[in-house]
């Protein structure tokens, strides 16, 4: 006895306190999800699915007790009898081959010990096993052992075998299935179904077996599951839709926070995104880089493996060679084996032989260069020959050919009112390029610029009926190199109002409203929505778009615009919570404050007015052209929140959850910065609507008429295109909604160049690509989706704004309601007090009704 005692307490030594297996953290992959519960991705090697003892049939803990401890429900967590056979091997063959191990000795082992097969961890294995029974239920033990084992192909967990072998759940199983599953953890890689049917088939088997000598079953049982075939199949989990830009910043900041825990501690992320928004993204980029890429011809082939005059490879060779790539975007390799006029046929890395007809290869004109392409083909053979390795894709069951673009694009969507991310597209294809230009790429943004410059002078006391000259700029500073900023296209039409000019993306305008408020104010006003100072220009060329920022960042300040006037912070994580349940982290956004259009004030800081009687041939700039490329800041960083938040764990006793931590503990909605007049937001996001809608008349089209295609009236936008059409972009509004949209080389010294419209037909026009024919088709494809089923909003209009009768042609007071006249919105004050001018006719009619010149 005293020996006894004596090797209780030394064993006993420095034991795990067996009440941690009550939080005990599985390993469990972390799951990346959008607000709709969708799974966009999994990051982990272990695949568990934790069930609840309640939540495992049956049938299947009856498969596991049979096979692994049949007096379970008896002992106390140390079988005598199986120590005895244990020991009576151990001594026959001189080593501890079989262990004697309960389900809970093994609970134990895996938990809290060493696999090292030896006297003292056998004892200490015993110890602990006997403690655990007195702290937690059977059911409580065995739920442990079945979510904790391994059952082979990197299954660990019961509910991870049944989808891995089988494709459903726990309770799904059948008794040839949960016998199959049994017999699995006692040696999962030779007992693997899937490599080794054979011997599975044996192991469950000999499981069914055991399940009828102890009466879990009867013999019509065992005769039927006996004469069942193994019925497996390997499945992994299923991803909902494609959005791997997400997922990878979803990924990096769990990493940031919990290093390698957060692959195995079972987090499940919730984004902001939705299925819905998010496909459509993926299409709509998809269709318009394609298509792009079809405008500007064919490149070639990828490779050619084997030339006219030497010997075809073999298909072996061809199969191993198409093994080192991959589809993107339903675009695979192939490689053709023979051609004619009329057509292809090409093996693709399945084994299969496609045919591509003339139809397949009609598009396919000459790349020449970003400007120029050849004519259309006139046969197949002209465009793809054998030993060429090439790029296809499948359209409506026939084979086209394709390639892989070598533009790129991006696209970001959110809430206007609270930040929330809604789609968002790093590039064309991730596994191409895991550069997410949505955040990182900062990217001159030309004409997009307009809005907020024009907001800056309206906060100086210009008015959208302020009459500025659409004419060209006659000189630039004394000493410096000439800058003759034009319009595009290079059309001038003399003194126009504000509202005119923004709509048309008058150039000239914009450079004498820039002059008007001066390039400092311009540039430090641009801060107010959220641009990096480092990232904007403080020359006239601010006016054009000089300055460089990310998608994200223009989508970020176009909201501000939207929501009148607040400067939102978006974010794309929602919450964070463990897979058995319990939120660890709940974001709270600031929210723009819809019911206090009059309650939050603003920073005015400037209130001289603006100078329009030096807007001519001035150059007031200050600094350099550009900023400096090396300090452009990107600040992606803020559509996540910080890893310093404290995460907790807050599930309670009762399965309650409570304290929960968010960014923001404030009581009550938190409003976001409120950076410019909801008064001034108010008239602006209406002149954006003027750019789709143009003149009442139709004396004039806005840049962005496009978006009338979706046949709403709260829409609006703005196009930009840079110098050489380097970059495009549209931005704009629909509702809350708010979307921008990029596209452009990687390689910044390549232009988007110029194509015909219909690639397909000689007579189709030639045009340079463009925001408004480029960019806007992709933001009106994805809206189309994102719009739908949201009712059209009605701007809330501040009492201090007021509608007044204008003179379209000076922008002075209306004298009659008639086809010169329009309704144009003021701040209470600054409408103008002015009439216009009415001309008086000079012509006179005789008795007869012949009208002459009176003078």
């Amino acid at each position: 006895m005293v020996i006894a005692l004596v090797g209780y307490f030394y064993y006993s030594r420095d034991l795990p306190d067996v009440m941690q297996l009550k939080d005990i953290r599985l390993q469990t992959p972390m799951q990346v999800l959008s607000s709709d519960g969708e799974l966009i991705a999994t990051f982990g090697e272990r695949r568990r699915i934790p069930l609840k003892y309640d939540d495992m049939p049956p049938v299947l803990l009856n498969a596991v007790i049979a096979t692994e401890d049949s007096r379970f429900y008896d002992h106390y967590g140390v079988d005598p009898i199986g120590i005895l056979r244990a020991v009576y091997i151990a001594l026959k063959n001189h080593s501890f081959s079989q262990g004697g191990s309960t389900i809970t000795q093994q609970v134990a082992k895996n938990f809290f010990l060493t696999p090292e097969k030896s006297l003292g961890r056998k004892i200490r294995e015993m110890i602990l096993a006997i403690r655990m029974e007195k702290e937690l239920s059977k059911q409580e033990i065995i739920a442990l052992y079945l979510n904790m084992i391994n059952f082979g192909s990197r299954a660990y967990g019961v509910g991870s075998a049944a989808y891995t072998f089988f494709g459903k759940q726990a309770d799904e199983l059948t008794l040839s299935e949960a016998a199959l599953l049994a017999g699995l953890p006692n040696a999962p890689s030779a007992y693997n179904p899937i490599s080794h049917p054979e011997r599975a088939l044996i192991r469950r088997n000999w499981v069914l077996h055991r399940m009828l000598d102890q009466n879990f079953i009867t013999q019509a049982d065992y005769d039927s599951a006996i004469a069942e075939p193994l019925g497996v199949e390997y499945h992994v989990p299923k991803i909902a839709f494609a959005a791997p830009y997400v997922a990878e910043m979803a990924r990096q900041f769990m990493y940031d926070k919990f290093g390698e825990k957060a692959y195995t501690d079972g987090y499940k992320v919730y984004t902001t995104i939705t299925k819905a928004d998010q496909v459509a993204a993926t299409k709509a980029i998809e269709n318009n880089v394609t298509n792009y890429d079809i405008r500007h011809g064919y490149r070639g082939p990828e490779r050619t493996l084997w030339k006219a005059d030497e010997a075809p490879w073999d298909k072996d060779k061809i199969l191993s060679m198409l093994n080192n790539y991959m589809c993107y975007n339903g675009i695979c390799p192939a490689v053709v084996i023979n051609s004619d006029n009329n057509q292809a046929q090409a093996i693709m890395a399945s084994g299969a032989t496609i045919t591509i007809s003339f139809d397949g290869v009609k598009w396919a004109r000459p790349y020449i260069n970003d400007n120029q392409q050849g004519a259309l083909p006139t046969s197949v053979a002209a465009v793809i020959k054998e030993g060429q390795q090439i790029w296809v894709k499948q359209r409506d069951e026939t084979w086209q050919l394709t390639q892989i673009p070598s533009i790129n694009a991006s696209l970001v969507s959110i809430n206007a009112d609270n930040g929330e991310i809604k789609a968002l597209i790093g590039g064309f294809n991730y596994n191409i390029s895991k550069f997410n230009r949505a955040t990182q790429a900062i990217r001159q943004i030309g004409s997009t610029i307009k809005p907020f410059i024009y907001t800056a002078a309206l906060d100086k006391g210009l008015t959208m009926s302020t009459m500025l000259n659409d004419a060209p700029i006659l000189r630039s500073n004394a000493g410096s190199d000439a800058w003759r900023p034009k319009n595009s296209p290079p059309v001038y039409q003399g003194p126009l109002r504000l509202r005119v000019g923004l709509s048309m993306s008058k150039n000239v305008m914009m450079v004498r409203a820039l002059r008007a408020i001066g390039v400092e104010y311009a540039a430090d006003y641009l801060e107010r929505f959220g641009f990096p100072r480092e990232n904007i220009s403080r020359h006239e060329s601010l006016a054009l778009g000089s300055a460089s920022f990310t998608p994200l960042q223009v989508t970020r300040a176009y909201a501000t615009l939207v929501n009148g006037g607040y400067l939102i912070t978006p974010y794309l994580i929602d919450r964070i919570e463990y897979s058995e349940g319990g939120v660890i982290y709940q974001h709270t956004p600031e929210i723009a404050c819809k019911d206090c259009l009059t309650e939050l004030s603003y920073d005015k800081k400037d209130d001289k007015k603006a100078d329009l009687n030096n807007v001519e041939n001035a150059d007031l700039s200050s600094g350099s052209d550009e900023p400096e490329q090396s300090k452009l800041k990107a600040e992606d960083a803020m559509l996540l929140p910080s890893p310093n938040i404290p995460f907790d764990r807050l599930i309670n006793p009762d399965g309650t959850v409570s304290n929960l931590v968010k960014e923001n503990e404030n009581v009550g909605p938190v409003y976001a910065p409120h950076v410019i007049s909801s008064e001034i937001a108010f008239i602006m996001k209406d002149a954006l609507k003027s750019t789709v809608w143009g003149d009442p008349n139709g004396l004039w089209t806005g840049t962005a008429w496009r978006v009338k295609a979706l046949g709403r009236k709260d829409v609006g936008g703005k196009t930009g295109t840079t110098n050489a059409s380097k970059d495009v972009w549209f931005a704009g509004f629909g509702a809350n909604i708010v979307t921008t949209v990029w596209l452009g080389f990687d390689d910044h010294r390549r232009e988007l160049g110029k194509a015909r419209r219909d690639p397909l037909s000689d007579n189709s026009y030639i045009a340079a690509e463009g925001g408004a024919v480029t960019a806007n088709p992709v933001w009106n494809e994805y809206m189309k989706v994102a719009l739908n089923g949201v009712p059209e909003q009605q701007d809330i209009k501040p009492s201090s704004v007021i509608s007044v009768l204008i003179d379209k042609k000076t922008g002075l007071l209306a004298t009659s309601p008639d086809n010169n006249a329009i309704m144009e919105y003021f701040i209470e004050g600054t409408e103008p007090t002015k009439y216009a001018t009415q001309e008086v006719g000079t012509k006179v009619m005789d008795e007869q009704g012949n009208t002459s010149e009176l003078f």
